[in-house]
């Protein structure tokens, strides 16, 4: 397989304030846009060419990337005029796919962090001979997902939406983000209109009588669409629970990059990410958290679980556990910050002014 059609259209609406000027794959995780990690991964598979469908702040990607050359790749970026769905934006890339109308197309969701086995999803849908494969993973409490039940054999044969009682959960096995399509289903899928893969796709080819195949690869598997998952994310692969080739460093505690300065005295835990041109005064304690790039976390501040946008600013001995603070946004000394909360973008709060939690 030599090809991949990757999903990054989305406006990232539950990562805000992260995506109001940057979109959610393009936002750093370990140190580099998220979209590098998945990019490297596909590369590492023996993916070659890439078609990007992008929407959301659609000028950004390819300034970064240019043709991929840089990761072994060449990339191609298809945008959309009006928001389609993931099976719409899917059908309307599929112009630019080389492969033959038996050949496999792996297609993957910008939002997921994954450790899947690509080359065994290929080699479980050509074996199988299905129509589409999709990579399933196995989830504790699977609620907040649609459900995948699968015969002996891996086929598919349901897809249930969100269960709400007990007597719905017949499986623990979801859809993971991850799929092969056979070159040709893809152009069955209606053309100029927004299109749900999952809630109108692979439902339709069911009925129809196609042949769906479900992988379950129960291997590190999280959706970044929320602040903490994303923050969660990113020290995973600093600490190396997420497997990927483009981490620039060694996994461990830690990640400094070059340009920025820390001081001796501060602390960085749990898979901290220190960007570019950023600065960590003394004493400061930092855990588990993404300071992006340009920003500055002041003397005695201690940082949690938490994300400081592009050039923002953290007061002295202030508390942020679990917050997110927008680009250019100032949180003065001595505040505390909890919970879930958000600070917008270039918002100013004064020295003292908060010492509340939220969950909003």
């Amino acid at each position: 397989m030599t090809e991949a059609i990757l999903l990054v259209g989305g406006r990232g609406t539950r990562l805000r304030p992260l995506t109001v000027r940057t979109p959610k794959p393009m936002v750093p995780a370990a140190g580099v846009p998220f979209l590098t990690h998945q990019l490297a991964r596909a590369r590492a598979a023996g993916v070659e060419h890439i078609v990007l469908a992008t929407s959301y702040l659609a000028e950004v990607f390819e300034p970064y990337f240019g043709d991929g050359s840089s990761l072994g790749l060449h990339l191609e970026y298809v945008t959309e005029e009006e928001p389609l769905g993931t099976g719409g934006a899917i059908r309307n890339v599929a112009s630019r796919l080389r492969s033959g109308p038996d050949d496999p197309v792996l297609i993957f969701n910008g939002d997921i962090l994954t450790g899947l086995d690509i080359p065994a999803l290929v080699a479980t849908h050509e074996s199988s001979g299905a129509d589409v494969s999709l990579h399933l993973t196995r989830v504790e409490d699977p609620r907040a997902f649609g459900l995948v039940p699968t015969d002996p054999t891996g086929r598919v044969t349901a897809f249930l939406e969100k269960p709400q009682t007990p007597e719905e959960i017949v499986t623990d096995q979801i859809n993971a983000g991850a799929y092969v399509f056979r070159r040709s289903v893809i152009d069955t899928i209606p053309e100029g209109r927004p299109v749900s893969v999952e809630r109108e796709t692979f439902p339709e080819l069911l009925a129809t009588g196609a042949h769906l195949q479900g992988m379950v690869d129960s291997t590190y598997w999280l959706d970044l669409g929320t602040p903490q998952a994303f923050v969660r994310g990113s020290a995973d692969l600093v600490l190396g629970r997420a497997p990927s080739p483009a981490v620039p460093g060694r996994c461990g505690d830690r990640l400094v990059l070059p340009t920025a300065t820390v001081a001796p005295d501060a602390k960085l835990t749990g898979g901290t990410v220190v960007c570019e041109g950023a600065r960590v005064g003394e004493g400061a304690r930092i855990s588990g958290s993404t300071v992006l790039a340009g920003a500055v976390v002041e003397p005695g501040a201690v940082v949690t679980d938490s994300l400081v946008g592009v050039g923002a600013r953290i007061g002295e001995r202030t508390l942020l556990t679990g917050a997110v603070v927008g680009d250019g946004a100032t949180v003065g000394a001595d505040n505390e910050l909890r919970d879930g909360v958000r600070v917008w973008c270039d918002a100013r709060i004064p020295a003292g002014a908060l010492r509340f939690s939220s969950d909003q």
